[in-house]
């Protein structure tokens, strides 16, 4: 890494070949001149690397990368953008080594070595089977890593939710994942109390078999307080680009507490908002959610309204 103090390249004379050439690099302590083939050399033309650039190459690729524009560069008579970064001259040696660490999936390596084309797979999600003789070989190649304090691996994090739709099988196939030395962490979710489990007639806890449940750390969850049911709304409202007054706010929050649906409260800011947008008024107001309370029914509202209304409907 340094600062180009002039580039050189060359063409065979009969105007046929690769081009090659060679690049001075500086840093407050150096000077240095370097011989780039071919590839380097595109690289210098697509990036525009001129004299009083900051680079960056990548021996082992062949790339190189443009950080900036050299400070100590008289710029008396360069025309260059506003955007250009101006970083002063690396100092110490041109040469050195730089730790590059990439994040990868193990599922990504498998899709690219399961098929001559496998890289592609990557971007159109289309992996198909990965045969176990591919994941095997991956996994040998990634221990080798391992011992050689070339890779780490960092489990990952799962999230199952509604977790009491999943058979006995899944439970058994997740039974024998957690146990697994590089298991990730699993996070399931339900909104179950005791149900079947899927495909039996035993009843558990959450439709979750009574081993499983047994390996997890169970977190209890508490209903939402008034204050905050009154965050949350006021951060839908704010998500929603919806100018609400304190007083209807307030009113949401009594709603909330009505009906015991959070979902339907926050469904009457956006509704709210059309019939405020249609009196051409700036913020909603208290009236403005009465009448969308009044256009639009809750769960409890509606049931009670089948039963008043039941012989109005057609029955079978």
């Amino acid at each position: 890494m340094g600062e180009v103090v002039s580039i050189e390249t060359e063409r065979p004379t009969s105007g046929l070949g690769r081009r090659t050439g060679k690049v001075t690099l500086k840093t407050t302590d150096m000077e240095a001149v370097f011989d780039i083939g071919s590839k380097m050399v595109e690289s210098i033309i697509k990036e525009r690397i001129a004299a009083g650039d900051i680079i960056r190459i990548d021996k082992s690729t062949g790339t190189v990368e443009r950080l900036g524009r050299s400070s100590m560069r008289n710029r008396g008579y360069d025309a260059v953008s506003g955007s250009t970064n101006e970083i002063p001259c690396p100092s110490g040696e041109i040469e050195q080594h730089i730790e590059i660490v990439d994040t990868v999936a193990l599922h990504e390596i498998d899709a690219i070595n399961s098929r001559a084309q496998g890289y592609l797979t990557v971007f159109s999600g289309d992996t198909g089977e990965i045969k176990s003789e591919v994941r095997e070989a991956v996994d040998k190649k990634i221990n080798e890593w391992r011992e050689q304090e070339r890779a780490r691996i960092v489990p990952g994090v799962l999230f199952i939710d509604e977790v009491h739709v999943l058979d006995l099988e899944c439970f058994a196939f997740l039974n024998r994942a957690m146990e697994g030395e590089f298991a990730p962490i699993i996070v399931m979710a339900t909104n179950k109390d005791f149900a079947n489990i899927r495909g039996t007639s035993f009843r558990s806890a959450h439709g979750i078999p009574v081993d499983l449940l047994d390996r997890a750390l169970i977190v209890r969850t508490n209903p939402y307080g008034p204050e905050e049911v009154y965050e949350i709304l006021s951060i839908r409202a704010r998500a929603e680009g919806v100018q609400i007054e304190e007083e209807t706010l307030q009113g949401l929050c009594r709603i909330q507490g009505t009906t015991g649906s959070l979902r339907y409260a926050m469904q009457l800011i956006t509704v709210s908002d059309v019939i405020r947008s249609r009196t051409n008024a700036t913020t909603v107001n208290k009236e403005h959610l009465q009448k969308a309370y009044g256009l639009f029914m809750d769960v409890d509202r509606m049931r009670k309204s089948l039963v008043a209304d039941a012989s109005k409907f057609i029955s079978y």
